[in-house]
């Protein structure tokens, strides 16, 4: 493998926990949430881990100050294809490849990634996703392929035309990307939506636009996909974590 970076998403403010902490410093099992996702970034033997902070970054750093990370700060938080726009000053002259967590999704496992990882080494593809099948797909994006099984498109829920909405298999947001081209592309997008934003996802019609290849590497465990959102996912979080042992 190429050299490989790892991106973990970290600003949120996590509005439905109902809680002052910071979304990613909600305990599991007497653990900061994101230091599960910074593990998971050490297993994979991350040259460099960088972590995007915004709300109360202070705090969020301090917590992760013993870690192996460098900060890079989104403020205001404008989206997660913003998010990555704020690494470049970090990782826009490396070379390889970037791996893209999120700090509220630590279900993840060292071998699910390695899947994604693996996947994307052997088809050379600028940008790989990680999808799951789910029964009800709705609310989620579905994965478009083309014969050959590369990605052509994700088509959101509201803007989905009923062929796509038969659809079952999603984009769960875990992207691995070579870094040139990502920073490439995110220059090339925009945020004209309703919520003013700039999404990471929109990198994807960019590269497929210009004739590259993204492809998308599925996972039968959509549990380990799971953000965590609420105080009832963080306890159930808890359980899955404590079973693994």
């Amino acid at each position: 493998m190429a050299k490989l970076s790892t991106a973990i998403m970290a600003a949120g403010k996590g509005t439905r926990m109902k809680s002052d902490l910071p979304k990613v410093l909600h305990p599991i099992n007497n653990r900061p949430m994101v230091h599960y996702v910074i593990d998971l970034a050490e297993m994979l033997h991350s040259s460099r881990i960088v972590l995007i902070v915004g709300h109360q970054r202070e705090l969020v750093q301090q917590t992760c100050a013993g870690r192996h990370v460098e900060f890079a700060v989104q403020d205001p938080q404008l989206g997660t294809g913003h998010a990555m726009m704020m690494t470049e000053e970090l990782l826009g002259a490396e070379n390889g490849e970037v791996l893209v967590l999120s700090g509220d999704v630590p279900l993840l496992t060292e071998a699910t990634i390695r899947e994604l990882v693996n996947g994307h080494e052997k088809s050379g593809a600028v940008a790989t996703m990680l999808t799951s099948v789910l029964e009800d797909p709705t609310g989620y994006g579905r994965v478009v392929r083309n014969s050959k099984g590369h990605v052509v498109k994700i088509a959101e829920q509201k803007d989905a035309t009923t062929e796509e909405l038969a659809i079952h298999e999603i984009n769960v947001g875990i992207y691995i990307f070579n870094i040139r081209e990502l920073f490439a592309a995110l220059k090339r997008i925009n945020n004209k939506n309703a919520q003013g934003e700039y999404y990471l996802p929109d990198v994807l019609p960019v590269f497929i636009a210009d004739g590259k290849t993204v492809v998308a590497v599925q996972t039968s465990n959509f549990d380990e996909t799971r953000g965590i959102n609420t105080i009832e996912q963080l306890h159930t979080a808890e359980t899955i974590l404590l079973n693994r042992r």
